[in-house]
């Protein structure tokens, strides 16, 4: 299992375990991380998954495809390190993933 923090808007932190293979979101929902909406159940559609990737997590995550990029036009306070995070894929080299939830979403 691959260890994620999600750092919500009020600095409580949630420790999860997540599966390889899923995404960020589904563990961010099967926590029940607040803030994490996910309308849209992970198809990019939305961007009520939107999270704040740990400045030292950006290379390891990886940049947003043009999709994504898209999508997150409609998040609130976009950020140079935005992402949505149902498009984050749970791997091992992700073990210890630092992501923030903004204040709110859209």
């Amino acid at each position: 299992m691959t260890k994620l923090t999600f750092i919500a808007h009020d600095g409580t932190r949630f420790d999860v375990e997540a599966e390889n293979g899923s995404t960020v979101m589904e563990s961010a929902i099967r926590n029940s991380v607040p803030g994490i909406e996910a309308e849209c159940g992970g198809a990019c559609a939305c961007a009520t998954c939107h999270v704040y990737v740990d400045e030292e997590w950006t290379d390891i995550v990886g940049e947003p495809e043009a999709m994504e990029e898209d999508m997150l036009d409609f998040a609130y306070d976009v950020r140079p390190t935005s992402r949505l995070s149902c498009q984050i894929r749970v791997r091992d080299e992700l073990d210890g993933l630092v992501v923030s939830v903004p204040e709110r979403q859209g």
